[in-house]
């Protein structure tokens, strides 16, 4: 996907090159990124204001100074609304600017003048591939680092998890598949001091047990690298006796970090790209379920870019016919369209995490579907 879009942008520069850009295309480019910066910014004050009218107890509670929320919070949460309504921020632009445009008759002067359909689009095809490649950049690396930051302050402040015992839900007890045969249970796990007050391990072949390990108390070596028990059972069982050994201590090596002991509701936003991919194919080996919800959200960070393109050219073909209601019309179909994306990229996204529907195909079938309605628009548009 890197090296289809790093081939991509180079044919497109090749083609709209400097030397080969004109006046209007500017004036259309500048237009576009202006608007955009002004749609960015309004959704962001508002966003913001939303946002802290919820948490304005939550905010009292902390007894943080505005500087060190805004530090610990807000440094956070606006690139994560930046990254959840990027695709629709650049839709609203090209539609604002464009129809504007077309009230002023500007469109049909530059379409008078010889210039063709296709053509007039070049500059909106350039600033939406340009915006798409930010939001994509973004999606790698910067976004899963400030939402970090803002699902730290949440985790710390705003929903602090308490451990529960007894017959209640442990929120610190793991069960984990370590490979294909091996489970391990940890109860009570300290994050902090990397310590479990009980484990236990078994080994499954052939629907029978073949090996069982229970300890007291788990702690990890950061010298060794490895999991250091104490008061130690072990059990080796075949199919004509069982050895039943004890230790005191004993060192054990396991597919497990102290980091992947965590109950992270932000685990899949918080992770680099690259440590998101890592850290599925870990689980993959593991044979563990419920991944869709990570492969979707792997696979919507390569779509969405896409998306700004394709909204980019509806909203540009849309926005570019000079109608009796003017912008108001324009806005309307755009909200319309945009909430109709948004509905079929909510449906496919629950398809892929309840049922065997394909990640990767749910997260590109919106694009798919509207590239479609763009293709339908572009035929149907006047020229």
């Amino acid at each position: 996907m890197r090296k289809l879009l790093i081939l991509l942008t180079r044919q497109i520069f090749v083609l709209y090159s400097p030397r080969g850009m004109k006046k209007i295309d500017w004036y259309i480019l500048r237009k576009f990124f202006t608007t955009f910066l002004f749609c960015m910014l309004s959704f962001t004050v508002i966003a913001v204001a939303v946002d802290s009218s919820e948490k304005t107890d939550d905010f009292v509670k902390t007894g943080l100074s505005t500087f060190q929320i805004i530090k610990q919070y807000y440094v956070g949460f606006v690139p994560f609304i930046w990254g959840l309504l990027f695709p629709l921020f650049v839709f609203i632009a090209v539609i604002f600017f464009t129809s504007k445009m077309a009230l002023r008759s500007e469109v049909i002067a530059i379409l008078a003048s010889g210039t063709t359909f296709r053509r007039w689009l070049r500059p909106y095809i350039l600033g939406g591939l340009f915006l798409g490649l930010v939001l994509w950049f973004a999606n790698l690396y910067a976004i899963p680092k400030a939402n970090e930051v803002r699902s730290a302050f949440e985790n710390k402040y705003i929903n602090p998890s308490s451990p529960q015992t007894g017959y209640q839900r442990c929120e610190n007890c793991f069960y984990k598949r370590l490979d294909a045969v091996t489970y391990a249970g940890i109860k009570y796990f300290d994050a902090t001091t990397k310590t479990a007050n009980s484990f236990f391990l078994y080994k499954v072949k052939n629907n029978k047990v073949v090996y069982n390990l229970r300890a007291d108390r788990l702690e990890w070596d950061s010298t060794k690298k490895n999991w250091k028990l104490s008061n130690v059972v072990e059990r080796t069982i075949d199919s004509a006796r069982e050895v039943v050994q004890q230790y005191p201590l004993k060192n054990m090596s396991l597919n497990l970090q102290p980091s992947e002991l965590r109950k992270d509701e932000f685990l899949k936003d918080k992770l680099t790209s690259q440590e998101l991919n890592h850290f599925i194919k870990v689980e993959e080996q593991r044979a563990t379920e419920g991944l869709a919800p990570l492969k979707v959200e792997l696979a919507r960070r390569n779509a969405t870019p896409y998306t700004v393109v394709l909204l980019t050219l509806i909203g540009a073909i849309i926005a570019g016919r000079r109608t009796r209601g003017g912008s108001g019309l324009h806005l309307a179909i755009g909200i319309i369209i945009a909430s109709l994306y948004i509905l079929s990229d909510r449906f496919s996204s629950v398809f892929a995490i309840k049922s065997n529907f394909h990640p990767v195909l749910a997260a590109w079938m919106p694009n798919i579907a509207f590239t479609l309605v763009a293709i339908y628009l572009y035929k149907k548009a006047p020229k």
